[in-house]
């Protein structure tokens, strides 16, 4: 019974995987069996120690079934201790908004607004996540964003306008495909500095395994250090 949940287990997060990776489902289409497949194999693991101490050996499945339990552990590692929030922002006071992102159909029925709720949780798990001021124009500043938002890997800029001083971009991930979307928001600071800020948001799932907070921190190192 173990050795044939074992294999059934990586079947599941291997079809999963790849369906989602080659588009044929949706994101979350792909990410369920693979989820689901990881816990058992997670399962099958953990019995398998235990007759492998007992002294009952174990099989293929029992075998197979330890890698898979360590593909569902590396993919949620990430998020281990973190909130089960998927929307990041370096201005709690005053999130950037999205514009563009609203007209996309994938955003209907979905409430784009930051949610209160998150504030508090967001300070307790993130509280590095800040501006960035640069010593530059609003104009200049806009035109950095925008041409560092061209660079970042798995970024798609939609959106760019300078008056507004507002560049939005959808990050897709390579294996599953899942969809979030940014906002960048640059201010005049004063004394011809402008201030950057930026929000990052998750269309699927409650949690974002860390995600958001990490791009949000890969742009702004990114950004910093742009010439």
């Amino acid at each position: 019974m173990l050795n044939t949940l074992g294999w059934l287990a990586l079947l599941s997060m291997a079809v999963g995987a790849s369906a989602a990776w080659m588009r044929l489902v949706p994101a979350l289409g792909g990410f369920v069996p693979f989820a689901l497949g990881g816990i058992i194999s997670l399962i099958v693991a953990l019995l398998s120690v235990v007759q492998l101490v007992r002294g009952k050996g174990i099989r293929g499945g029992g075998v197979v079934s330890l890698f898979g339990a360590a593909l569902l552990i590396t993919a949620a590692v990430p998020g281990r201790g973190l909130p089960r929030i998927n929307d990041f922002t370096t201005d709690l006071a005053s999130p950037p908004a999205f514009h563009k992102a609203l007209t996309y159909p994938a955003n209907a029925s979905r409430d784009m607004d930051y949610p209160a709720s998150f504030a508090e949780q967001q300070r307790a798990c993130c509280s590095d996540l800040a501006p960035l001021v640069l010593p530059l124009s609003k104009e200049a500043a806009v035109a950095r964003v925008a041409a560092t938002a061209a660079t970042m890997p798995s970024w798609r800029v939609t959106a760019t306008d300078p008056e507004a001083g507002t560049v939005e971009a959808v990050s897709t991930t390579k294996l599953f495909g899942f969809q979030d979307d940014i906002v960048l928001r640059v201010r005049d600071a004063g004394d011809g500095k402008s201030r950057i800020d930026m929000r990052s948001k998750s269309r699927d799932g409650k949690g974002d395994l860390g995600a958001n907070a990490a791009r949000i921190r890969a742009f702004m190192a990114a950004l910093a250090a742009a010439k």
